[in-house]
């Protein structure tokens, strides 16, 4: 993961300097976008922590070596529910909670609630009923 967290910690000081950079050109009159440029800083240099921090846990893996043949990164990648339906159900809480920004405020309420049932559904998912671990 070195090569991806070198990515995202170099973009940082990039941003960074792109929105002083902006805030100079506009005479810092326009308070969004030097503050958005300054915000993708500070989350690329978040991922690129996370990603240095992940890979020194983790250890080299085959794709940061040159010299790594093919079949090393053959073999199981994770565990993933291949049959949760809760992801659907997040999908229409969050589609339910667009739609009360821009139908009616008292609809985003209910998005609200369904989207807190369908994260805590989808994260317990596995310690209750059949497949309970």
């Amino acid at each position: 993961m070195r090569i991806e967290s070198g990515l995202f910690i170099y973009l940082t000081p990039f941003f960074f300097c792109v929105g002083t950079v902006y805030g100079f050109l506009v005479h810092w009159g326009e308070p969004v976008g030097f503050l958005a440029l300054y915000l993708t800083g500070g989350l690329s240099g978040m991922i690129g922590a996370y990603l240095a921090f992940t890979g020194k846990r983790v250890g080299s893996r085959p794709e940061d070596r040159p010299d790594a043949e093919m079949h090393e990164g053959s073999g199981e990648q994770g565990h993933f529910a291949p049959w949760s339906w809760w992801p659907l159900v997040l999908g229409l809480a969050a589609a339910t909670g667009f739609l009360g920004l821009a139908v009616g405020f008292w609809i985003l309420y209910i998005g609200l609630a369904l989207t807190l049932i369908a994260l805590i559904g989808w994260v317990y998912e596995y310690s209750r009923g059949d497949h309970a671990h």
